[in-house]
């Protein structure tokens, strides 16, 4: 299953979902209302073991009003969950007692768990994600919780980073990850929002039985009180069931995303033991994976293995049992779980990012650089390219170490750090002429941050002689600092980028492609933004957009490569597509506002149709069998606008 199919699925599921909450909603209603009616006098428990009796004799208009105090109460319920989980992965993060890790940490297991999170993030070509620490708790367990790449969080116990090696850390990691590309957070917190509708009615019975005594004495009315008190309990009751509902529907539809997520994680890593070893330690531990958090059981849907334990959990477990998941991974596993409190010594050290040159000059060797493809048919070629799409093979983690090997440290340093972020995206914007770059600096040292601005003039040299290849990952690596900026800092950064790219009086496509990826995953950290609707199936009524986008690249590629074949790029990507209509558009036709405009009505295709699109650029990419660095940023940055993830390492 790819990328665009996992997309498919979840949506899928999620009327999968909305089904079976209207069933139990239903129910709901059919026991709210038996038991206002027996509280209330409205039937006997005769009526009630003669079912036509029942029927005959009920008073079908306070059985709607109940119905549809009911319904208003449930889905008010979810209606507030949705709303405060609006602002993504960091709310869910928080709500488990989770700690923002900084990027910068020099605690050892801390590193550990940020250089790997790094390196997933920059093999499967999304940026860093925030990462947190749950730091009281025991259990291994971990979880990635937000609605798309954009506003997602890695979450992550402190069990896990003292108990697990890199290499099961890694794929712990791993399986987080494929969540992501998988669409599985967005449906694990429309999760919880639905199921919180269907808890309040307990909730509400809970603080009626509290108050229920009290009532009776104050007011001397004994009947009154054991009417509430009978009320009381009866919506406690109804919240069990509801509770009961709700677990059912998680394992409804989580539990085979468990195993699809575990058969990702190993064709990531390139390394069963990973997260076999992780499951095999949970499972040797007296405390497993066990979350204590309040919050554990809205979130249980979302952990990477069992987070809590209870009576029910046999028959609506969200995960599925420790040593089916193992056996599916390590056929030869025999039987025995990892005992062991913890990693070697030598292991946390070699983890910690300490690798010896050796490591590093084999890995630079495997970074290809762009140029020509190897010869084949060009059908397999894209089929190998979208391959890649939200399922990076196990090379992308080679190009990734390559990467992170020949990235300064200065750089990376400065980019694990406010200040630091914030004065690389100046400096990769600064222009290579001197006039032009003296208006830029004094722009900066008028409205930027004096220690920011002096970073930047630190920076400037290493940035000036730096491959053009590293410009996305940097921002990749940056993402996590910048999202730790206050509100006004972020407005001054955003009004100082804008600034900078137009001071030169010309926005070229490579700034386009660092300004879009910025904005796109910033501006939904500190600004309200309505996801995203899948609205169309195909490219019917999109016919302009594609034509306009098509071309942009058709002419981006043409022009670095010197050939002025736009017109042979743009063909071969209507062949692609397989769709007639477009016409290629003249550059100088096209403005920056278009092109923005185009992307947001693209974003709005539906998997199947993303697919194409993106097959499409790929097809006029490669039609002359080469591809330049301008071309690999340019691609990168649409296929980040309708979130779905593409490998720097394609550009290999």
């Amino acid at each position: 299953m790819n990328f665009f199919e996992s997309q498919e699925r979840v949506r899928k599921n999620t009327t999968l979902l909305v089904v079976l909450f209207a069933l139990a909603v239903v129910a709901l209603i059919v026991m709210a209302n038996v038991l206002v009616m027996l509280v209330f006098g409205f039937i006997s428990s005769t009526q009630l073991r003669d079912g036509q009796a029942l029927i005959r004799q009920m008073d079908w208009a306070t059985f709607a009003a109940v119905g549809a105090g009911v319904c208003a109460v449930v889905l008010a319920g979810s209606l507030y969950k949705m709303i405060a989980l609006s602002a993504g992965g960091k709310i869910v993060a928080e709500s488990l007692g989770g700690q923002l890790l900084a990027q910068n940490s020099q605690d050892l297991n801390q590193r550990k768990l940020l250089n790997v999170v790094e390196e997933m993030a920059i093999a499967s070509g999304t940026p860093v994600p925030p990462v947190y620490l749950l730091a009281d708790e025991p259990g291994i367990n971990a979880f990635a919780a937000g609605f798309s790449p954009r506003d997602a969080v890695i979450g992550v116990t402190q069990g896990a980073i003292e108990r697990l090696n890199r290499e099961q850390l890694q794929g712990v990691i791993a399986h987080e990850f494929s969540h992501i590309f998988n669409g599985d957070m967005r449906l694990n917190i429309r999760l919880m929002g639905v199921l919180n509708g269907i808890l309040v009615l307990g909730i509400i019975g809970y603080f009626l039985l509290r108050a229920a005594p009290f009532s009776g004495r104050r007011r001397g009315n004994d009947k009154g009180g054991a009417g509430i008190l009978a009320l009381a309990l009866g919506l406690m009751a109804i919240g069990f069931a509801g509770t009961f509902f709700g677990n059912l529907i998680k394992a409804a539809v989580s539990r085979q995303r468990e195993y699809l997520a575990d058969a990702s994680a190993v064709q990531f890593t390139r390394n069963p033991n990973g997260t076999a070893g992780a499951l095999k330690k949970i499972g040797g531990l007296a405390y497993g994976s066990s979350v204590r958090s309040p919050g554990a059981a809205a979130a249980s849907h979302a952990f990477f293995a069992k987070g809590i334990s209870g009576f029910t959990q046999w028959l609506s477990a969200t995960h599925p049992p420790l040593e089916k998941r193992i056996r599916r991974i390590d056929p030869q596993w025999d039987g025995l779980f990892d005992v062991s409190e913890s990693p070697a010594e030598s292991a946390i050290e070699r983890e910690s990012g300490i690798e010896n040159a050796a490591q590093h000059a084999s890995a630079r060797k495997r970074v290809g650089s762009v140029g020509t493809m190897a010869a084949g048919s060009v059908a397999a070629e894209l089929m190998a390219v979208m391959a890649q799409v939200g399922q990076p093979q196990p090379q992308a983690v080679d190009y990734a170490r390559a990467l992170l090997a020949e990235l300064p440290a200065p750089i990376q340093d400065a980019a694990r750090e406010p200040y630091g972020a914030r004065a690389l995206v100046y400096g990769l914007l600064l222009d290579k002429g001197e006039a032009v770059r003296t208006r830029q600096l004094n722009q900066l040292q008028a409205y930027a941050d004096p220690d920011v601005f002096a970073l930047t003039r630190a920076l400037m040299l290493p940035l000036d002689t730096l491959d053009v290849r590293f410009r996305l990952p940097i921002i990749d690596i940056a993402m996590p600092a910048l999202k730790q900026l206050s509100a006004a800092q972020y407005r001054s950064f955003k009004g100082n980028l804008l600034a900078l790219i137009a001071m030169d009086a010309r926005v070229d496509l490579m700034e386009w492609s660092l300004q879009k990826i910025l904005f796109r995953h910033l501006d939904s950290q500190f600004f309200k933004h309505a996801p995203t609707k899948a609205r169309y199936a195909d490219f019917e009524q999109l016919t302009t957009e594609v034509g306009l986008v098509l071309s942009v690249l058709a002419h981006a590629g043409a022009e670095r490569a010197g050939d002025g074949d736009a017109l042979g790029a743009f063909q071969a990507s209507l062949r692609a597509l397989g769709a007639d209509g477009p016409s290629l558009s003249a550059i100088g036709q096209i403005g920056i506002a278009d092109l923005d405009r185009a992307l947001v009505k693209l974003d709005e295709l539906q998997a199947p149709a993303k697919s194409r699109f993106l097959t499409a650029c790929v097809a006029g990419i490669w039609h002359d069998r080469r591809a330049t660095a301008a071309e690999i940023e340019l691609l990168r940055a649409f296929a980040s606008v309708l979130d779905c993830p593409i490998p720097p390492s394609v550009a290999a």
